[in-house]
């Protein structure tokens, strides 16, 4: 979405596609819908949060795997109540390490972190 403006329905029609031959847990299905769905819906309100602790960075000028990474935890950690910070701030980092490089895991884990912060003082 991020690269092609695609629509959030349409990259997920393109993803399933492409695992066609796969069997893919209806669970799995869900929950991606929902994240992507998710971010798609709360764009705005998340690039402003990263924005807000990502200290000298731009977003536009953030590599796209990191900042589509930000946007992911981001959205777990305003919107998704069930599940705990620890866990997405964790798998953000575990994403971007395996994605990106070791030192987006620590970029990820900077950001999500303080969005972390703020969150438990209201």
């Amino acid at each position: 979405m991020d690269i092609t403006h695609d629509s959030y329905t349409d990259c997920l029609d393109t993803l399933w596609g492409s695992h066609a031959e796969e069997e893919i847990e209806e669970e799995v299905k869900n929950f991606a819908v929902q994240l992507v769905r998710g971010v798609w819906e709360n764009y705005e309100v998340i690039n402003k949060k990263i924005s807000e602790y990502a200290d000298n960075w731009e977003l536009k000028r953030m590599a796209v795997v990191d900042r589509n990474i930000l946007r992911l935890g981001c959205y777990e950690l305003l919107f998704c109540q069930d599940i705990p910070p620890k866990v997405s701030i964790n798998e953000a980092i575990e994403l971007a390490k395996k994605y990106s490089n070791l030192e987006a895991g620590k970029f990820v884990n900077g950001i999500l972190d303080k969005i972390k912060l703020e969150k438990n003082k209201k």
